[in-house]
């Protein structure tokens, strides 16, 4: 459990550094916490993200493509896209317009190795 919170923990550091405008997704997260194949660990920190102090923009997190993948975790069907939208993100049918414009993709930590 400690070893979940510590990940939870660095996942919302790199979130927080998300600039409002831009958005960044599940895998280059889990690069930049140093665990390149954690994508779907962050996915669950981005679920968790609602009980933590300071606030985590999970709204900023979508996948590869730019899907509002998440969305279903926000408090009502269209809040994610409503927070985007009210950053000057467009969204149409669940994606992001013009998704390349608006990637911000953190600085990666070298991958952690399992200890021996």
């Amino acid at each position: 459990m400690a070893t979940e919170k510590s990940f939870f923990t660095e996942v919302y550091k790199v979130v927080r550094k998300i600039p409002k405008g831009k958005v960044s997704t599940y895998g280059a997260i889990a690069e930049a916490c140093g665990t390149r194949l954690s994508a779907r660990m962050v996915g669950w920190a981005m679920n968790a993200a609602h009980t933590v102090t300071p606030p985590v923009p999970a709204h900023r997190v979508v996948n590869r493509n730019g899907l509002l993948s998440g969305k279903h975790h926000f408090g009502s069907p269209t809040l994610m896209e409503d927070l985007l939208k009210s950053e000057g993100i467009k969204v149409k049918d669940d994606q992001i317009i013009d998704f390349e414009k608006h990637l911000w993709i953190p600085k990666s930590k070298p991958l952690l190795s399992p200890k021996k």
